[in-house]
């Protein structure tokens, strides 16, 4: 199985590209992982919220292809430990599950032809997170939950 996040513009604070690059390089020893950043939309003072969304479902779509099992980062999606995301990642791979894309997206979330496409949905936490935040926190609970499969002491800690 192959893993991709999606996420909608790049990250800016160093201690967040630190953090995410640890948590990539750990991730290497377990799955086929690719975090693909989608540049920001240009001039948004000129758009509404909607257009913005819409814009953004674009360029997601883009990347998505028919086959993708697709799963939003999302406020009001299901909750998980970090013990039952692991058992939802391993369903997936058990499933036969060949590509697994997670999504975060901009700063007014999803549109709704997004949200049509989507498998599911998880929320990190019942806490707001800035999407920056996000991409640091998802590669983490994706290296936890793989090193609770495997039985590692990582997700003890």
């Amino acid at each position: 199985m192959k893993i991709t996040l999606i996420a909608v513009g790049k990250t800016e604070d160093k201690y967040l590209i630190e953090g995410i690059e640890k948590y990539l390089n750990r991730l290497k020893h377990y799955i086929n992982f690719n975090l693909l950043v989608i540049p920001e939309i240009k001039n948004t003072k000129n758009l509404t919220e909607a257009q913005q969304k819409s814009k953004e479902s674009e360029l997601i779509s883009k990347q998505i292809n028919n086959l993708d099992v697709v799963v939003l980062l999302d406020e009001n999606g299901k909750k998980y430990s970090s013990v039952d995301f692991s058992a939802y990642l391993n369903k997936q791979m058990i499933g036969s599950v060949q590509h697994l894309v997670f999504i975060i997206g901009g700063p007014y979330g999803f549109d709704e032809s997004i949200y049509k496409r989507s498998n599911a949905s998880v929320s990190l936490s019942a806490m707001t997170f800035s999407h920056q935040m996000v991409r640091l926190f998802f590669v983490e609970q994706l290296y936890r939950a793989f090193t609770i499969l495997k039985n590692e002491p990582y997700h003890h800690a």
